[in-house]
């Protein structure tokens, strides 16, 4: 009975909200005490809540009213996955504690969804909440509260100086929702606070990553990640969502892309998703031969000729001198490795003297990784050589892939020591294969000239980004000038580095090199 009533009412409510782009609702049995869940973008309805309910309030009203509630949130609030990280970080600046941010980010949600439902349109809302209202805590303040701005006697007494200053938050305007969060965050800490309120159950449900699409997850990520521009404040959120993030479709996605043993941290995510906002085009190679004949064209076959070149196939199965054929073969030509742009070694210097990109932005590593991006968006594949003080193990290797959650786990580790490297590291990432090169310093390698050495040899494209002037960048610099195949970038201010290294990969890896025969 449940499910064919919850399907008649989906009927009104496609039609009350314009059709929103969800699955048809269910009934499903659940261990948890509340009323709804959005999972996978379905609206998955308790029963057991359903027949509690059932003792005051019709059936089809109570349906009704909790399936306003789902789709509300869905189009008007949060309605992303980045908003909702938005809101979540704005009320864990008021309380430093995870469970109550997340259950004040929870009651928020729901007061503006409700609220906007009951201004626009005809909806069940304020009878279900009227029937959920308790005699105290954070539920009866949140139920006064909507007795206030609704003008609908909920038969809700006290907290009138809490629902006095609550009732001012601007809750239908989405350009002031961070500012409101914070304001109704601190009103109900102390509500929070007491008698263990941040662990209790909202009764129409949390709002976890289950409801999100994993594009949805991956935009909120960049965006975010964009916004804070911090890896310890980004950190400070994301880890709170890790653990739901890698129940999701989208983490078991990421996972498969972190290697064995080397969990994804919110670091290597941070700076994965704010290179996302960049795309940066690599040039391709011009074409070279491979030395491999291919079957080319047929010819007639004569008795002197070679057997395996035989093609049995349009010879009908008959060997005999004029009729049967056989392929004639020529050189082929291919773009090198990777269909026309070769694989990539990334030179990281992670020295003390260069930016620990867990605590502030590094600059060093964002370039990297806009690096990295490029290459295997050209489905090539990337090696990372982290190095500080490499001679006595300080250092990380990483062989070509292109699981992208390696890539930027190498990428991130920061050793914060000496500044040597090896080149015999550089020539075992490269075994037979001739890689571009990207190096990323700033240059106070204490056997300079032993990289300028090998650099001065190699054919490989190379891209080198020194960070500050210093006598060694200048040496490096005048070393190089007159190789075709370098391509130096100096990086004078901080606040420049950003555009600086953005700007100029893009227009080397873009553009044209010079006459290196690449």
């Amino acid at each position: 009975m449940h499910q064919r009533i919850l399907e008649q009412i989906w009927s009104k409510i496609r039609k009350k909200h314009l059709y929103p782009a969800l699955k048809s609702p269910q009934m499903v049995d659940s261990s948890e005490a509340v009323a709804i869940e959005m999972k996978g973008k379905q609206i998955v309805i308790n029963p057991s809540f359903c027949n509690k309910m059932m003792e005051t309030m019709p059936l089809e009203d109570i349906v009704e009213a909790l399936l306003d509630h789902a789709v509300t949130h869905y189009i008007f609030c949060p309605w992303d996955f980045d908003t909702h990280l938005l809101l979540y970080s704005k009320a864990k600046e008021v309380v430093d504690d995870k469970n109550m941010a997340r259950q004040a980010t929870d009651y928020f949600m729901d007061v503006v969804a409700n609220t906007h439902c009951v201004r626009e349109k005809e909806t069940k809302i304020p009878e279900l909440c009227k029937q959920l209202v308790n005699n105290e805590g954070l539920d009866a303040a949140i139920s006064a509260l909507y007795q206030k701005i609704w003008g609908i006697d909920l038969k809700v007494e006290g907290y009138e100086d809490l629902v006095e200053r609550l009732s001012r938050i601007p809750y239908m305007d989405k350009k002031k929702w961070g500012d409101s969060i914070v304001t109704f965050t601190r009103d109900i800490k102390h509500l929070l606070e007491n008698e263990e309120q941040g662990d209790k159950k909202n009764p129409l449900g949390g709002h976890d990553l289950s409801g999100y699409s994993q594009d949805e997850i991956d935009r909120g990520l960049r965006g975010f990640a964009g916004r804070c521009g911090n890896p310890e404040k980004f950190r400070e959120v994301v880890e709170d969502f890790l653990e739901d993030l890698f129940k999701s479709a989208y983490g078991q996605k990421m996972a498969m892309g972190r290697g064995e043993g080397n969990p994804l941290n919110a670091n290597a995510l941070f700076y994965m998703k704010l290179a996302e906002k960049y795309t940066l085009p690599v040039r391709q190679i011009t074409m070279e031969k491979t030395g491999i004949l291919y079957p080319h064209s047929h010819s007639p076959w004569e008795a002197s000729g070679p057997f395996q070149d035989i093609d049995v196939w349009t010879s009908f199965g008959k060997i005999i001198p004029s009729i049967t054929q056989t392929w004639i073969r020529c050189e082929g030509e291919m773009f090198g490795r990777k269909e026309g742009v070769p694989d990539c070694i990334i030179i990281i210097d992670s020295s003390g003297s260069m930016t620990d990109p867990s605590r502030n932005l590094s600059y060093a590593v964002l370039g990297a990784g806009c690096a990295c991006d490029a290459y295997l968006r050209s489905r090539s594949k990337v090696a990372v050589y982290n190095f500080s003080d490499a001679m006595v193990g300080g250092k990380e290797l990483l062989d070509f892939t292109k699981k992208r959650g390696a890539i930027y786990q190498a990428l991130c580790r920061y050793f914060g020591g000496g500044t040597q490297l090896e080149i015999s590291d550089i020539e075992h990432l490269k075994g037979e294969s001739n890689p571009d090169i990207f190096i990323i310093t700033d240059m106070q390698i204490t056997n300079l000239e032993s990289l300028i050495d090998y650099f001065t040899r190699t054919n490989s494209r190379v891209t080198a980004v020194h960070i500050g002037r210093s006598q060694y960048a200048m040496r490096f610099k005048k070393a190089m000038e007159k190789r075709q195949n370098i391509s130096i970038h100096s990086i004078e201010k901080k606040d420049d580095i950003p555009k600086i290294v953005l700007g100029q990969v893009k227009e080397y890896i873009g553009g044209y090199i010079g006459n290196s025969g690449y």
